[in-house]
């Protein structure tokens, strides 16, 4: 019997309508972009699987690192103990971050690290003996699927049940060219009738709601305005951060930096599950006391795994390096190209790309988990090409180790369903 049929004895698939589409492709080894099924073919995985997997899979300086570290040490709680990983990831993180930057806590994965993030601001204020509620976020942003990631998200697919449940947000659009100051005038009236615990946002592009980008200068007013108003910024980088963007981190474009960053995804190059929530020395220090129960008393049993710190500390060394910032530089430039040859196709309504992220909006409608959005993707799996489209957008987020050759035909797949679609 072939995985595909095992798998439905047991499994349970993520976004998945098992009613309607029951099947699960079995891959069986991956290497750099390619992903290999049980029956031999071979798809170029074109969104890293998620926007984990940057340096390509099982990138062998990351699996020899993490070998030599699991016949070390291969896990111990990280309440009581430290270790040399934990300890040497968050120096080499700290080089790389915002420069207000200066405390790393440990999580499971994105959701969880803007859950703690939440945590941090909803408890800095209550140390204070101020109670804040509210949050806010933008208008189709994606956080997170556990219960406060979930309640700052804006996007009804993956909240619609919940939504009873969830901790009081409002939500802002993302700023643009002529916005800004109704945006500002929007916030001074929420600061007015509110306690205002936070705001989180993504930086500069939106991943599920279709790699939406939005004005860093427009960004940067909005910043600085809670940073006058004392209320904490959250940035979630779990999408965007190294590297994808073009810089290290989105917070890199911009003047005013959080105050809290969230990450996940790629900063174990797709390898081991980990994420971090970072913050100012400030933030720190609000937790500070001789009051015990004033401490963060939020904890994951797997938090700072060594064996994943090992992954993450050969990931930045990869992310830094020469080789991976020139490859960087040239999916960029590909993508420039590829954006001029398609902007003014019938078929294509909008283009945009940010560092190694291109998206392109298809001038017809399409549900999210629909009937057109399937047959696309399964337009790309027969032509060998892994892309997922987020309704009517179909991006591209390519492994830093992508050769010409492989973007190239990415590329020509895209061209060849705009024909068809």
């Amino acid at each position: 019997m072939s995985l595909q049929e095992r798998d439905k004895k047991h499994l349970w698939h993520p976004l998945k309508q098992h009613q309607l589409n029951p099947e699960s492709l079995a891959i069986v080894q991956a290497k750099d972009c390619i992903l290999t099924d049980e029956d031999g073919n071979e798809y170029i995985d074109a969104i890293s699987s998620w926007y984990t997997c940057m340096y390509g899979h099982c990138n062998d300086y990351i699996i020899e690192a993490t070998h030599k570290q699991m016949q070390r040490l291969d896990h111990v709680m990280f309440s009581d103990f430290t270790h040399e990983p934990a300890v040497k990831l968050s120096e080499e993180l700290i080089k790389i971050l915002p420069h207000n930057q200066n405390k790393i806590y440990f999580n499971d994965n994105g959701s969880t690290a803007v859950e703690a993030g939440i945590k941090m601001a909803l408890q800095y204020y209550f140390n204070k003996d101020e109670k804040r509620s509210l949050f806010i976020a933008f208008e189709d942003g994606f956080h997170g699927d556990t219960f406060g990631a979930m309640s700052v998200s804006g996007l009804s697919v993956y909240n619609g049940p919940f939504e009873d449940f969830l901790i009081n947000v409002k939500r802002i659009p993302v700023p643009n060219d002529s916005n800004t100051d109704s945006i500002l005038q929007q916030l001074k009236t929420l600061v007015s009738n509110h306690k205002i615990a936070g705001f989180i946002y993504e930086p500069l592009i939106q991943g599920a709601a279709g790699m939406k980008t939005h004005d860093a200068n427009g960004l940067n007013t909005i910043l600085n305005f809670f940073k006058t108003r004392n209320i904490l910024t959250i940035a979630d980088e779990v999408m965007t951060g190294f590297g994808k963007t073009g810089k290290n981190f989105a917070s890199d474009y911009l003047e005013a930096k959080p105050d809290i960053i969230c990450l996940s995804k790629a900063l174990t190059a797709g390898l081991l599950p980990m994420a971090i929530t970072s913050c100012t020395q400030d933030i720190y220090e609000g937790f500070l006391s001789e009051d015990i129960s004033k401490g963060f008393f939020h904890c994951h049993t797997y938090s700072a795994n060594p064996v994943a710190c090992a992954a993450a500390i050969a990931g930045i060394e990869l992310l830094t390096s020469a080789k991976i910032q020139n490859n960087i530089q040239n999916i960029i430039k590909s993508h420039t190209d590829f954006k001029k040859r398609i902007q003014n196709h019938p078929k294509v309504k909008t283009t945009r790309h940010l560092g190694v992220i291109f998206a392109l909006d298809l001038n017809t409608k399409m549900q999210r988990y629909g009937d057109l959005r399937d047959k696309l993707l399964k337009f790309f799996m027969d032509r060998g090409i892994f892309l997922r489209p987020l309704g009517n957008t179909i991006y591209i987020q390519p492994p830093y180790v992508i050769t010409n050759a492989q973007l190239q035909k990415v590329y020509q797949t895209l061209e060849d369903v705009l024909d068809i679609v």
